[in-house]
């Protein structure tokens, strides 16, 4: 049997933790990096909900003004007596990519009924755009969307979206991701069309 001495039956030395005790500092600066990203998608959620009841609620379609990407001004004023669409797309958006060559064969087919296309390039590249543009042969006019201003406005919830606006400047329907059909489109029109 083996004899204990004093040292063995004592309490044991204090040895180093696994784990070092986190600063207080150290606790608040991570809060700080998360509590900071979370306020402000909560405060951007917010104003989109709000933009989005405010322009929907009323059924005007808010002022809607742009610079195509061949330097023509377009004001929505300007179009009262015609149903417009506007769709608000990216290149990089493959569910764009999905309804475009679309929206462009019906737009070619309603020239001159007194519907007008609208597109408005959002949170992209000029050189992109036009590559896109040029890859589905997108005739009716485009622009981008500036600091995405009109996409503020219309409280857009992203792309692509297509609001559908009858002649008196009211927002009949709203799409929100892609058009699937040309029968779900033509149904759209049918709605925006002048009498």
């Amino acid at each position: 049997m083996t004899e204990m001495t004093e040292t063995q039956t004592g309490p044991l030395p204090d040895l180093p933790s696994e784990t070092a005790p986190v600063s207080k500092a150290v606790v608040i600066w991570r809060a700080i990096f998360v509590l900071v990203p979370l306020i402000f998608v909560i405060f951007l959620a917010m104003r989109l909900g709000t933009a989005k009841t405010e322009h929907r609620a009323e059924g005007l379609a808010p002022p809607l003004e742009f610079t195509t990407f061949e330097g023509e001004t377009i004001n929505l004023d300007d179009l009262r007596g015609q149903g417009v669409m506007v769709n608000f797309w990216a290149s990089w958006c493959d569910p764009c990519r999905e309804e475009a060559a679309m929206l462009e064969s019906t737009w070619r087919r309603e020239q001159g009924n007194g519907i007008i296309f609208l597109g408005l390039d959002y949170l992209d590249q000029e050189p992109a755009a036009k590559a896109y543009l040029a890859e589905y042969d997108i005739t009716y006019p485009n622009g981008p969307d500036l600091r995405s201003q009109v996409a503020r406005r219309y409280g857009i919830q992203g792309v692509p979206e297509t609001f559908f606006i009858d002649p008196e400047g009211k927002i009949v329907d709203v799409i929100v991701g892609p058009i699937t059909s040309q029968a779900q489109m033509d149904g759209f029109l049918a709605k925006i069309r002048p009498k």
